[in-house]
């Protein structure tokens, strides 16, 4: 990370809050299993490395150009879409197209990546990154409520992305490379554990689940959002031919069923709710710069770590290499290599830097260059 090479939703590759949500959350788990058994250098180095990314997550993945809702211009995206294979790749999101991989042939294929949006901001309320009812939250409900919502007698229900393609032709046809999205009960499902969490209740949402299973009592992937086609067995509020059962979507039933009786969502993590919904707290200034994610500048006050797998001394230099600094890389058990350099309150030269291998005792042979922005 921090980017991802397939979010969940397996189609495309960039950042996306529901993947660094759960790389967020499972990196907490993770330290806190490292102090269980003594490894407080592990734990440290892992809580530091999940809270540069939760400190970045509205950097990445929330536009300011929105235009879906009049009046609602800040929002999360579904992928914020990069080159993973690019170390150099423009982390912005102005300007940005969001290739869509099931659109009929001919149909147009890429848009703006403020209008491609879903509902996977959610699991940063889910696992206690973020809290319900904050306005960034609200508005993004906002915005998927009124793009991708639909009212059945069952209930609502939430297709996955704007422009989504996955889902049976309007026609009743089968999805065989394209078709049209139609709603999912698991997103129902999604939805009501967000209400719980926000203190609003999740009934509602549980009962629309339960009848969106069909007569054996299996939950389908996808709910017919058209009117009903007869000869293809299709009506409208009942299943579409997608996958049923979907277990995906039974799991996440089963999980609002404990959350609704508990009053809390399941899978809500304390150690995580207890670090980032901490009143007062102030969001890491920590930049982690890599060799599959060179970072291209620093504001002053932030803490530059560069980090690699090998053990290094680090050659760099603060004032275009009039004086020149040392810095032996530091340890950790799970076999990472880093360094810190704070960036002063009134720095302004670029951090150049380059390495020294101490396995091979070799150079880098290249230097690199993290710039300084107020």
């Amino acid at each position: 990370g921090p980017p991802t090479p397939q979010e969940r939703w397996e189609e495309n590759a960039g950042y996306s809050p529901s993947t660094l949500a759960a790389n967020i959350t499972g990196l907490i788990c993770a330290a806190g299993f490292a102090r269980d058994r003594g490894d407080l250098a592990t734990a440290q180095f892992l809580e530091e490395y999940a809270d540069f990314l939760e400190a970045n997550v509205e950097n990445w993945t929330v536009t300011n150009d929105g235009f879906l809702v009049p009046g609602i211009k800040r929002h999360y995206v579904r992928i914020n879409p990069i080159d993973i294979s690019d170390p150099d790749a423009d982390e912005g999101l102005a300007g940005k197209l969001v290739p869509i991989r099931n659109r009929p042939p001919g149909a147009q294929t890429e848009f703006p990546a403020a209008e491609i949006v879903d509902g996977g901001f959610l699991e940063l309320v889910r696992y206690g990154i973020r809290k319900a009812g904050d306005p960034l939250m609200e508005d993004s409900l906002h915005v998927i409520d009124a793009v991708l919502k639909t009212d059945f007698p069952a209930g609502p229900c939430w297709r996955r992305y704007t422009h989504d393609g996955y889902g049976q032709r309007d026609d009743g046809g089968p999805f065989l490379g394209w078709g049209r999205g139609r709603p999912w009960p698991l997103l129902t499902g999604e939805r009501g554990h967000y209400e719980l969490a926000a203190g609003r209740d999740p009934k509602p949402y549980l009962r629309a689940m339960e009848r969106f299973a069909n007569s054996t009592q299996l939950l389908p992937e996808q709910i017919w959002d058209q009117p009903d086609i007869r000869r293809r067995l299709l009506k409208f509020g009942e299943q579409t031919g997608s996958a049923t059962p979907l277990m995906w979507a039974h799991a996440e039933y089963i999980k609002l069923l404990r959350s609704a009786s508990d009053g809390i969502v399941f899978d809500l993590i304390e150690e995580v709710r207890d670090r980032y919904l901490k009143p007062g707290r102030k969001p890491s200034r920590l930049m982690v710069w890599k060799s599959n994610r060179r970072v291209q500048s620093v504001s002053p006050g932030d803490r530059l770590r560069i980090q690699a797998t090998a053990p290094f001394m680090l050659h760099w230099s603060n004032d275009e290499w009039q004086h020149v600094n040392d810095s032996g890389s530091s340890s950790t058990p799970i076999g990472f290599e880093y360094a810190d350099i704070d960036i002063g309150a009134s720095a302004k030269a670029p951090i150049r830097f380059t390495f020294k291998w101490r396995n091979t005792g070799t150079w880098e042979g290249h230097d690199y260059a993290v710039t300084i922005v107020k």
